[in-house]
């Protein structure tokens, strides 16, 4: 089969011939129309992601048609039209993943940048039915991300007021999309003018420049003070989340791309009794609550650009720019 291989760090994409996958009990082969691009890959890439392995074929997001599956109980996933769930292993609890089994697809496995794939059988959804295998592939990674953040952790309701940082990205799209659909009042923050308007034509309340100098104070004198906010960027702009959050808000972490904090006022944490919290991944629960959340109020996902499979390396060129609006897709077939 045809595969987008990683030889090693700060090496590019390169298609190669690679052994097909074969199943084993409890497994799925299932054949790639389509897969989306992660900044987890961008940083597998740049070798700034734990557990690096190589030779390696990323990617967490896919969608396609089961072709073959280990064992006979399962043969009725056989034909069709799926798409995964990257969160491996996850385990039993609700809370939290198992920390010793627990992995995400495309590392140390090899993941959805082939066209096929093996995964267990349990980490297959039907594809919704009103999306294409592009739209569907786009969903897994960040929408799982998104749901389990903004419901699951942070307890989101329709009467409350959210602020999604960095829009743009995927889990942010998917953020504010989910957020939109559930009728609540969201606000986001960007560097670029441009996703700022782009986001208020999906539904954002409104918005601010991160890059001027008083945004916290313009988005204060616009809103107010927020119930929920959404960062994955971390570093020192969290004293500034601190300012924001309304007394008893709670703010989730799904990532830190500006790092740690050189400070944190930890007596702002207390005196405005503030919940923080962290989230990864989801549960596979949460998984199947974020499909039923698209299939019942018919979200399509966002897409910047949709690659041939062939041009897998531009697509990871254009992520490490930073530039998009919406999720990378590679179409396999």
């Amino acid at each position: 089969m045809n595969a987008l291989v990683l030889s090693n760090k700060n090496e590019p994409l390169v298609i190669k011939n690679e052994p097909r996958p074969e199943p084993g009990k409890g497994d799925a082969i299932v054949k790639i129309h389509a897969a989306a691009l992660n900044h987890r890959d961008l940083w597998i890439q740049k070798g700034q992601y734990a557990g690096l392995k190589f030779p390696l074929i990323p990617g967490s997001d896919g969608s396609g048609i089961v072709a073959a599956t280990g064992n006979n109980e399962h043969a009725h996933w056989i034909g069709k039209e799926v798409i995964i769930n990257p969160s491996l292993y996850w385990g039993n609890e609700l809370s939290h993943q198992h920390p010793k089994d627990f992995k995400i697809l495309g590392l140390p496995d090899n993941g959805t940048f082939a066209e096929y794939v093996k995964i267990p059988v349990t980490n297959l959804a039907a594809k919704p039915t009103h999306l294409s295998f592009e739209e569907a592939a786009a969903l897994p990674l960040a929408g799982l991300t998104a749901y389990r953040g903004l419901f699951t952790r942070g307890l989101l309701h329709s009467y409350e007021k959210l602020l999604i940082t960095g829009i743009g990205g995927g889990v942010a799209l998917f953020a504010l999309q989910f957020a939109v659909a559930a009728n609540v009042n969201v606000y986001v923050s960007s560097g670029d003018p441009e996703k700022i308007a782009r986001a208020v034509k999906l539904g954002a309340s409104g918005g601010v420049n991160y890059k001027d100098e008083h945004w916290v104070e313009e988005l204060q004198e616009k809103a107010g003070a927020f119930d929920l906010i959404f960062d994955g960027a971390g570093g020192d702009g969290i004293g500034h989340l601190l300012n924001l959050a309304a007394p008893g808000g709670r703010i989730v972490f799904y990532g830190a791309t500006k790092g740690n904090p050189s400070t944190v006022e930890v007596r702002r944490i207390f005196w405005k009794q503030l919940n923080i919290m962290g989230s990864t991944m989801g549960s596979p629960s949460d998984f199947q609550s974020m499909i039923d959340f698209v299939n019942k109020y018919q979200l399509y996902p966002v897409i910047d650009q949709v690659f041939p499979f062939t041009e897998g390396e531009n697509a990871m060129k254009r992520m490490d720019l930073g530039k998009q609006f919406g999720k990378l897709v590679l179409k396999i077939i």
